[in-house]
């Protein structure tokens, strides 16, 4: 059992601090991703899509680095900006969301990707600490197994 947990806190420490080390890398492969599902938005109305809308929503953000991310998309000549950008759904029109003088008045004008970067960079101390908490409670179980193990050991039952 100890080294079953021994086992799980080095992989846990191990993708921690492959996790720190490579944040940069991280940072930038969503915002890559973040660019294509931008590009392919709803030409197969999938998962991609429907995260993009929830991001946007959520966060009150639009495009990647902006709004006018959007005039780079096929989806933007069919549509305009997606309705998920409105700040309010009752006052955009697709008209509007066709032109990016009106839709800058109408739709969120800051992108998505420092928005949530910087998110998640604020919530990394409450994700570190739970993590510390877990690894002690990790850490308290190996050194109890080891010490049942050692109790076990040294008291052997006597043959009846």
């Amino acid at each position: 059992y100890a080294m079953l947990l021994s086992l799980i806190f080095l992989v846990v420490l191990v993708a921690a601090v492959v996790g720190f080390v490579f944040r940069h890398e991280i940072k930038t492969n969503f915002e890559s991703n973040l660019n294509l599902a931008l590009r392919d938005y709803n030409v197969t109305a999938d998962r991609h899509s429907e995260a993009v809308d929830t991001i946007q929503r959520t966060l009150h953000c639009c495009g990647v680095q902006n709004y006018s991310d959007w005039e780079r998309t096929e989806y933007f000549t069919q549509k305009g900006i997606p309705q998920s950008c409105c700040k309010s759904q009752d006052d955009c029109s697709e008209e509007d969301l066709k032109d990016p003088s009106k839709a800058k008045l109408k739709v969120f004008v800051d992108g998505c990707f420092f928005l949530v970067t910087s998110t998640m960079e604020s919530k990394m101390s409450v994700v570190a600490g739970i993590s510390f908490g877990i690894a002690c409670f990790q850490l308290v179980g190996i050194i109890l197994a080891c010490c049942l193990s050692q109790y076990i050991t040294n008291n052997q039952y006597e043959m009846v």
